[in-house]
């Protein structure tokens, strides 16, 4: 089948090359020239575990292409998913503009049936505004179709490529029929494809997002209350989730949710209840909690150096959101150091993929730091904020070797308190009493 992608930001590319892979021949639009370059050179802008070897075998193959005539990438497809950006605005607010402003262009290069397909997240609604862009230049027929994506940064080639659903809303049967043929080989192994109205597909994604922030903000507000009465978060986390009703994922406490959907998607869901006139008081306690974390960690920093910390050195391990991903959208890391810094710190960090984005929003403000290690060269203390393989087994001797003071301050509870006491290191973490 021939499908086109217009926009190859991380949702875009996850979507060209494991549809190429599938034997589909996929067009990606950007008008990006420098990062068209680069994926015609196979060089991927963002870090994804297995993205930039399907995007070369693929390209290598003839299936996936990458150009910046949207007009003809229209023309020759079938199926046009749409994967622009949709920022948030002040309010909270989806920023549709990119959206509508590519259904406009598709509008216009339409030469005969398509299904358009809203890859993008996008508020409740969004299709009719699609369908009214196209029918300013194109009144033949053609469907919009809303197919939420649920890909999780750092897996989200297996994501995709092994889904556990698939989201079709659509009323026209000739629609959901290609796009049945487009999902099929992803779901041989028995998991659905999902059909429903086109407001409910759009709502689905928003409502996943959401209670999946919900679990972690709870997780995180038990987290402080357990600090508070001398309970241990790891404990309760494991007597909760053992009942099958609740389960284990997303109720790590720690740092709280970051990247491009959680935050974004919270913060839209509760501008889309207030238009209806519902108060969502459970949502904004969500993004409230998420806010403080950082601020809860911060302060633990503070309180141990009597909230004194001028012209300390801190070294700092992760920037990305989460591991396995380049993306410091919305990173505790930038709440935590810009506080650190404001206070008088030195920030030495280090992370594994993230340091071209960090080097967008910090400048020379910090130090980027060769290696783990070199990031604690006469730091005063380590903090870490992005749980990385790599920092999962560190040489603890090396660590009291390089620190000025064996002080750790772990946002991630990533070690054991009892062996850290034991190897003589001062142990800071979340949610229980500090060794």
């Amino acid at each position: 089948m021939k499908i086109c992608i217009v926009g190859t930001g991380y949702v875009g590319l996850i979507t060209g090359a494991c549809l190429a892979e599938m034997g589909n021949y996929v067009i990606c639009v950007d008008n990006d020239e420098e990062k068209l370059k680069k994926l015609k050179n196979g060089i991927t802008p963002l870090y994804e575990p297995g993205l930039e070897e399907l995007i070369l075998a693929n390209v290598s193959e003839g299936r996936l292409e990458f150009t910046n005539d949207l007009d003809y990438a229209v023309k020759k497809s079938i199926a046009c998913f749409i994967a622009v950006g949709t920022p948030s605005g002040d309010d909270g607010s989806c920023d549709l503009s990119f959206v509508l402003s590519v259904a406009n262009d598709i509008g216009k290069a339409m030469n005969g049936y398509k299904v358009i397909v809203d890859k993008s997240t996008v508020p409740v609604g969004t299709h009719k505004l699609v369908e009214d862009e196209i029918k300013k230049h194109y009144n033949a027929e053609f469907d919009v179709v809303s197919n939420p994506e649920f890909l999780k940064q750092g897996a989200a080639v297996d994501d995709f490529l092994k889904p556990d659903r698939v989201v079709i809303g659509s009323d026209s049967e000739k629609a959901i029929d290609i796009m049945r043929d487009i999902y099929s080989p992803f779901t041989r192994t028995g998991n659905p494809i999902i059909i429903m109205d086109v407001r409910s597909a759009e709502m689905t994604k928003y409502a996943a997002n959401a209670f999946l922030a919900t679990k972690i903000s709870f997780a995180n507000e038990i987290s402080n209350i357990c600090e508070k009465v001398g309970a241990d978060a790891d404990l309760v986390r494991i007597g909760m989730s053992s009942d099958k009703r609740i389960g284990n994922q997303f109720l790590f406490h720690g740092l709280g949710y970051g990247g491009s959907c959680f935050p974004k998607d919270v913060q839209a869901l509760i501008k889309t209840a207030s238009d209806y006139g519902i108060d969502s008081d459970l949502l904004k306690a969500t993004h409230q909690v998420n806010i403080n974390q950082r601020k809860v960690f911060v302060n633990k920093i503070l309180k141990y150096y009597n909230n004194d910390i001028k012209g300390k050195t801190f070294g700092l391990w992760g920037l990305a959101f989460k591991p396995r991903t380049n993306d410091m959208r919305e990173a505790p890391a930038i709440t935590i150091i810009n506080m650190l810094l404001d206070a008088g710190a030195n920030i030495k960090a280090y992370d594994p993929k993230a340091f071209d984005n960090a080097k967008a929003i910090f400048a020379n403000k910090i130090y980027y730091a060769e290696n783990s290690y070199d990031a604690l060269k006469d730091a005063d203390a380590l903090i870490l904020i992005t749980e990385w393989n790599e920092f999962r087994r560190p040489s603890f001797d090396k660590i009291k070797e390089l620190l000025k003071e064996p002080v750790i301050f772990d946002g991630r509870n990533q070690y054991d308190k009892k062996r850290m006491k034991d190897r003589g290191i001062k142990y800071i973490s979340l949610g229980s009493v500090d060794n």
